[in-house]
C-alpha cells in the first residue's frame, strides 16, 4: 500500500502520460505497476513515505537498496532500467509540481544490459505458422481468426496490440491502412492482398455481429478477443512444427522486418512501416540480417570449415 497522497500524485502523473503524453493504456498500466512497486518499497525501506515531497529525501543509498532488491527478485537488467526511467520520470513530475531536489533519483546510473538481436523466423517456417495456426482451435471461424491475426503480424508488420485494436470501421481492408501505435503516432501500413483475404474469410464465417464500433477480433463469446489467446495459440502452433520458445506472435512482426530487408528493402521504409520513431530500433535488424549472412557463409565456404 501507499500513502493516498503519493497515490492522487501518482494518479495525476499517469494521466497526464496518457492525454498528453499520448502512452498507449497497456504502457500506462506498466507505468503504474512499476512506480506503485517503487514506492511501496521505499515505503517499507524508510519506515513510511506519506506525501510527494518524500522523494526529494531519498538518497543514492536508498536508491541502490531498491536496485539491489529488484536485482534479487531475478529482475533483469533492461527490465530495472525500463523501471528506473519510469521512477525518473515521475519524480521529475513531482519535483515540477513541489520544487524539491531529485539529484539523488536523477544521479543513479541504470544498470548497464545489451540489447539481444530479434529472433525472426525463417521464410518457410513463416508460412508453415500461417498453415498450421487454424488447426489449434476446434471452432472453424475461429481458426480462420486465428489465420487472420497472424497473416497481419507477418504480412504487414504490426504489434499484436495494433491488430486487436482493429474494428469493424477497418473493414473490408484498404488497400493502405492507417495505424496508431506507440506514442500515439499514425502510420500508412500496405496491406497484402493475403491478408485481406484471409480478414475477409474470418468476417464471412464469424457468427457475431459486425459494427464499426465494435472489435473486429471477437472472442468465442463476441468479446474482443485478447492477446493471451494469440499468444496461446502461436504456442501450440510452434510447439507442433518444433519451432524454438523464440517464435511468439512479436516474432513474426521481426520476421516481417527481417524479410524485408533481405529483400533489399529501404531501412528507412521498414522505420516507417514498423512505426519506429527512432532509426536506432530499425537498424537493430541489419545485425539480424548480418549474422544470418555469416552463418550461411561459415557453414558453406570451404575455408571457413577448417
Amino acid at each position: 500500500m501507499i500513502a493516498p497522497a503519493l497515490g492522487d500524485a501518482l494518479a495525476r502523473y499517469l494521466q497526464r502520460k496518457q492525454r498528453l503524453g499520448g502512452a498507449s493504456a497497456n504502457t500506462v498500466a506498466a507505468y503504474a505497476t512499476d512506480l506503485r512497486g517503487f514506492l511501496g518499497f521505499m515505503g517499507q525501506h524508510l519506515g513510511g513515505l506519506d506525501a510527494p515531497r518524500g522523494l526529494g529525501d531519498l538518497t543514492q543509498s536508498d536508491m541502490r537498496a531498491w536496485m539491489a532488491y529488484e536485482r534479487a527478485r531475478d529482475l533483469s537488467a533492461r527490465a530495472l532500467a525500463r523501471k528506473l526511467s519510469a521512477v525518473r520520470g515521475f519524480a521529475q513530475f513531482v519535483a515540477d509540481d513541489t520544487g524539491i531536489d531529485i539529484s539523488a533519483i536523477l544521479a543513479t546510473r541504470a544498470p548497464k544490459h545489451t540489447r539481444g538481436l530479434p529472433r525472426p523466423l525463417s521464410p518457410e517456417d513463416a508460412r508453415s505458422v500461417l498453415d498450421t495456426v487454424s488447426v489449434q482451435t476446434r471452432t472453424d471461424w475461429a481458426g480462420l481468426r486465428d489465420v487472420a491475426v497472424v497473416t497481419l503480424l507477418y504480412g504487414c508488420g504490426l504489434r499484436v496490440s495494433e491488430a486487436l485494436a482493429l474494428t469493424g470501421r477497418d473493414a473490408p481492408l484498404p488497400e493502405v491502412l492507417r495505424i496508431t501505435g506507440k506514442g500515439g503516432r499514425d502510420r500508412l501500413v500496405p496491406v497484402l492482398p493475403l491478408a485481406c483475404h484471409a480478414v475477409d474469410a474470418y468476417l464471412r464465417a464469424c457468427p457475431h455481429t459486425s459494427a464499426p464500433h465494435l472489435p473486429l477480433f471477437r472472442a468465442m463469446r463476441g468479446g474482443p478477443l485478447d492477446r493471451r489467446h494469440v499468444a496461446r495459440v502461436m504456442e501450440a502452433t510452434r510447439l507442433q512444427l518444433g519451432l524454438p520458445a523464440t517464435a511468439t506472435p512479436h516474432a513474426l512482426r521481426h520476421s516481417f522486418a527481417t524479410h524485408l530487408l533481405a529483400k533489399g528493402g529501404d531501412l528507412r521504409a521498414i522505420q516507417e512501416l514498423l512505426g519506429h520513431a527512432s532509426l536506432r530500433s530499425t537498424q537493430v535488424y541489419t545485425a539480424v540480417d548480418t549474422t544470418r549472412l555469416m552463418d550461411v557463409y561459415t557453414a558453406a565456404h570451404p575455408r571457413a570449415r577448417g
